[in-house]
């Protein structure tokens, strides 16, 4: 299972230099777990650099793969996670999923660099 952090998403969409890296982990959709919180970030992220029609088409991608919902279990690992691994809260969300679901966390985010089952490519320039 994979789960794609914003940073990822964010940057296969916008095709730079990193999007081939995480073009394997997206379109696998059979594989891919996406947390709920991500769809919030990315949408946000969209909105503000172009506009609704976009972000919408944007997040409808994310939807094809299974969208992981933030129920009270995963608050409360997310919780825990935040504080051992100093996360900020949507990061200790989105890794909490990967854990959960034991996934490889696909990421561009320095936030995650050197946690367990996280493949991390640092950001494109």
């Amino acid at each position: 299972m994979n789960v794609v952090d914003s940073s990822a998403w964010l940057s296969y969409f916008a095709d730079d230099k990193n999007a081939a890296a995480f073009a394997k982990a997206i379109e696998d959709l059979d594989q891919l777990l996406v947390p709920s919180i991500t769809l919030t970030e990315v949408f946000k992220n969209v909105l503000q650099q172009r506009d609704e029609e976009s972000a919408l088409a944007t997040v409808a991608h994310m939807q094809q793969g299974q969208v992981i919902s933030l129920d009270s279990e995963l608050a409360i690992d997310a919780a825990g996670f935040g504080i051992m691994h100093q996360l900020p809260l949507a990061d200790s969300i989105i890794f909490a999923t990967a854990q959960k679901y034991d996934a490889t966390l696909w990421t561009q985010d320095s936030d995650f660099k050197g946690l367990s089952k996280v493949k991390y490519y640092s950001k494109a320039k």
